[in-house]
């Protein structure tokens, strides 16, 4: 994912912009010769409104050629968390999510140390207790 995407992407529940992101993985792409555009609000680069950081032009450059594989988006409004795997961000709404929670359950369990711990304890809609309820069923299968 683009670091520049953050300047797009509101939390899909409660709308809520900017997210927080936190990266867990990233990788160097190749800088563009030019800069097709800036982001007109906010810059994750810098982790702030683009009126308040004021980034640069060089600081621009360096953004578009960066890459998260994996990382977290927060929204600290609902306490909703979306991954970033493989560069794509699963930002769907909850009633999708939960519908299947082992890819989700399975990147937390990768990242727990990496977590805010509002997000562990409060989460949406998964939290430390989901990941504790997934061990336990997981225990109980026959056979295993």
């Amino acid at each position: 994912m683009k670091l520049r995407l953050m300047d797009l992407l509101a939390c899909p529940m409660c709308k809520k912009f900017p997210l927080k992101l936190l990266i867990f993985s990233i990788e160097e792409r190749g800088k563009p010769k030019e800069l097709p555009s800036k982001c007109p609000l906010y810059c994750a680069l810098k982790g702030g409104w683009v009126k308040d950081v004021k980034p640069t032009d060089d600081e621009c450059l360096e953004c578009f050629s960066k890459e998260v594989v994996e990382g977290l988006i927060i929204c600290e409004e609902c306490y909703r968390w979306y991954p970033i795997i493989d560069e794509i961000p699963h930002m769907l709404p909850d009633d999708l999510r939960v519908a299947d929670p082992v890819e989700e359950l399975e990147f937390m369990k990768k990242w727990i140390e990496r977590f805010p711990k509002e997000v562990l304890e409060r989460g949406k809609p998964f939290n430390e207790e989901n990941l504790k309820e997934m061990r336990v069923k997981r225990a109980r299968r026959p056979g295993q």
